[in-house]
């Protein structure tokens, strides 16, 4: 496994557990921490049976805060923040993963997903093979010869040929596939009235957005239900197709290390662990599979 750097993106499972786990999990004060204990256990289920030599773990910390929001204020706008007692868990979360030993990745301005992309492209740089650990289909762009994506809780991985078959495009199409249907989760517009199917299909007409744009007068001769209307819709959201494009693509040079060497799993540190296992109340068991899992 020394070849391979695993990327994990960390919101998706703190959000899994705090939403699944009861709230009956509070620290030595007395708060809510039922989202560490359930992320804190996806850990140890992790390692336990990856073992990995080299993990990154991503998270988000640009909420409100990303390049993304300067370039169109309501991204992500439709989102409600967590709540105060959630962004305390999120740090445990992150203490937690670096007592373990695991490269914590966080940036205020850039998300998750750009570092993650900016981790791979280290990785790639010396011949390593990428497994980005999320079910988040905007990690479509990245999927590769070398690169595959795994929805670890459901034990489900995909390549290149999976991407096509779970979105009707190919990799490097997903981010023009994006502009195109925009995504309501994080607020990106694309071009109303174009769902999946219609952008896939407009894609495997022109293979590009820009290629798109420049044939555009094409459209309304393809085999596609409400050509003419979708051509004028292209042609009245040609600026926002383009916004969404921007706003979509992962960003491949965000501030990570350099080096695969320092994306490596380390030994942990035995006492901050200890310290936090107590701190956050774990059961025996729980604390014996942390315990374990910390290299000699």
């Amino acid at each position: 496994m020394s070849d391979t750097l695993h990327l994990i993106d960390a919101s998706i499972y703190v959000f899994r557990a705090w939403h699944s786990m009861p709230r009956e999990f509070f620290d030595t004060d007395g708060a809510p921490v039922n989202a560490v204990h359930g992320f804190t256990r996806f850990l140890c289920d992790f390692l336990e049976r990856v073992q990995p030599t080299h993990v990154a773990v991503a998270f988000d910390e640009s909420l409100t805060s990303s390049f993304r929001n300067a370039i169109y204020p309501a991204y992500k706008a439709n989102r409600e923040l967590p709540p105060d007692e959630l962004k305390v868990q999120f740090a445990y979360c992150k203490r937690v993963a670096a007592a373990l030993g695991l490269c914590v990745l966080g940036d205020a301005q850039y998300e998750a997903d750009d570092l993650i992309g900016s981790a791979l492209t280290v990785a790639r740089g010396h011949g390593m093979r990428g497994v980005i650990v999320s079910a988040d289909k905007d990690f479509g762009q990245l999927v590769g010869a070398d690169v595959e994506q795994w929805d670890f809780s459901r034990d489900v991985r995909w390549d290149a040929h999976g991407v096509k078959q779970r979105l009707g495009v190919r990799p490097d199409q997903v981010i023009d596939y994006l502009a195109l249907t925009g995504d309501a989760i994080d607020n990106i517009p694309g071009v109303p009235g174009v769902g999946p199917k219609t952008a896939a299909q407009l894609l495997a007409n022109f293979d590009s957005l820009d290629a798109l744009y420049a044939r555009v007068e094409e459209v309304p001769y393809l085999r596609l239900r409400g050509a003419a209307q979708t051509c004028t819709r292209l042609k009245e959201h040609r600026a926002q197709a383009m916004l969404s494009r921007t706003l979509a693509s992962i960003v491949l040079d965000a501030p990570v290390p350099g080096q695969p060497a320092l994306l490596a799993r380390a030994a942990g540190d035995t006492g901050a662990l200890d310290d936090l296992l107590e701190t956050l109340r774990f059961g025996p068991l729980t604390r014996k599979r942390c315990r374990d899992l910390l290299l000699v």
